[in-house]
């Protein structure tokens, strides 16, 4: 396969977002969005995902972080989608069970094409330090919508609203890692009976 890299800028009254993504990196990011929590989620990404991460956000925060999370959700599909390319000889689903403590998430994705977004979590906190928990759904729409993938969440167990958190995107980075892989027995094939994908 030749190199999977990606950059996409998005800029809007609302926004400036700039992404760049390397599918076969060594799990690092550079990030600058302004909400914290968001850019060690991020991390976890990267990070459990081995997928290279150079990530600059400027938003309306003065506002709320609500267009700064979800343009970067926008921005970060349209980024996996263009680096991905025809997704020949590719896994292309992926999934994980990740615990971290009392919490417990299972992430399914798949490169289909379809955009699909199914998210059962119920965070116990409205909250984790200043970022709204139904930022999240609106980080994964806009994912889905613009890598067309089909992604199912689910926080099957937790207490602690980070610790859900965290395993959700730490769940969703490997379940990235399998699905974007090369399969040696697909070289060179579509992964679909359609023949497209």
């Amino acid at each position: 396969m030749s190199a999977r890299i990606a950059t996409v800028s998005r800029d809007t009254n609302e926004t400036q977002i700039k992404v760049s993504v390397n599918l076969d990196g060594e799990g690092r990011l550079s990030c600058q969005t302004g909400v914290p929590f968001l850019d060690h989620m991020l991390d976890q990404v990267a990070r459990h995902g081995m997928i290279d991460l150079d990530i600059n956000a400027t938003g309306d925060l003065h506002i709320d972080d609500h267009h700064t999370v979800e343009d970067l959700g926008i921005t970060l599909g349209q980024a996996f989608f263009k680096a991905i390319g025809d997704k020949r000889g590719i896994y292309r689903y992926g999934h994980a069970y990740v615990p971290l403590d009392e919490a417990l998430s299972r992430v399914v994705i798949d490169f289909s094409g379809r955009p699909g977004l199914y998210m059962n979590v119920e965070f116990t906190r409205d909250t984790i330090g200043s970022l709204d928990t139904q930022l999240f759904w609106e980080f994964f729409q806009g994912f889905v919508n613009h890598a067309r993938v089909t992604l199912h969440i689910d926080n099957i167990k937790g207490f602690n609203a980070h610790h859900q958190a965290e395993t959700i995107f730490k769940a969703f980075g490997r379940a990235l890692r399998m699905a974007v892989a090369e399969d040696p027995r697909m070289e060179g094939q579509m992964p679909s009976t359609k023949g497209s994908l």
